[in-house]
């Protein structure tokens, strides 16, 4: 439980404002200043890190301007796709780039001679894809909505929520798993 909590945690500022900045242009502007302060204040606290706290420095920060300033109606109308692929686009660059956001939480509780074994690595690699993954189609449950306003957004939202929740789960649960498995492989080698 506490593994969850801290990786709700981790997305404070994103699920911040994906409660606060619906229905008005007011509330997306507060939920705009508030994953931005977030984002910020836990960068500097290093409770966010990596390709995620560039992800939504970048975001939010552009998203912020583009509102504030401008009041761009096209960032407006598609700020939920935008969010989603910012942060699919992050997920998939970090993994191209071999190194997979999760890795940057996952050794805060990984002995550092594990930080470079090959199934740690490859564990991190699994969990950044399904994120990658979760992002992408919550992209694409966006971007229906952004172009369907008047359909019923009930429907997208719960099966948004439910991709979530089940990274979340699949995340906490599968270290474990990865971590037997591999013990179970080191010691079938050593017989």
């Amino acid at each position: 439980m506490v593994q969850f909590l801290k990786l709700v945690l981790s997305f404070a500022p994103w699920l911040a404002f994906l409660i606060i900045a619906h229905g008005s242009l007011l509330r997306l502007k507060i939920g705009l200043a508030t994953a931005l302060a977030l984002t910020v204040v836990m960068g500097l606290l290093r409770l966010h890190r990596g390709v995620i706290l560039w992800v939504g420095l970048s975001f939010f920060a552009y998203a912020s301007a583009a509102v504030f300033l401008f009041e761009h109606i096209w960032t407006i109308r598609f700020m939920g796709p935008l969010a989603n692929g910012a942060l699919a686009l992050g997920t998939w660059f970090g993994i191209a780039a071999g190194k997979p956001f999760s890795l940057d939480y996952a050794k805060e509780h990984t002995d550092p001679s594990r930080w470079k074994h090959p199934a740690f690595i490859r564990s991190n690699v699994v969990i950044s894809s399904l994120w990658g993954a979760a992002f992408s189609v919550n992209c694409g449950l966006a971007l229906l909505s952004a172009l369907n306003p008047e359909a019923p957004a009930l429907p997208r939202e719960l099966a948004s929520y439910a991709v979530l929740l089940g990274t979340c789960v699949f995340t906490v649960w599968y270290p474990g798993y990865a971590k037997r498995k591999a013990m179970a492989a080191e010691g079938r080698a050593g017989d």
